[in-house]
């Protein structure tokens, strides 16, 4: 009986690190991917200070 808890708790770890891992692994290219967009959107815009009007 001890096993097989020893076993589902085990699992469950190592169900929850490969959650974070891919968490990690999803936060880093997404953070790139959105520094990317930055750069070649802000060749796009004017300098200065921008308006935006709202009716």
């Amino acid at each position: 009986m001890n096993t097989k808890f020893a076993a589902s708790v085990l699992s469950a770890l190592l169900y929850a690190q490969g959650l974070l891992g891919f968490a990690a692994v999803a936060t880093v290219l997404l953070r790139d991917r959105a520094h990317a967009s930055e750069l070649t959107m802000g060749n796009d815009m004017p300098a200065g200070p921008s308006l935006l009007v709202v009716r």
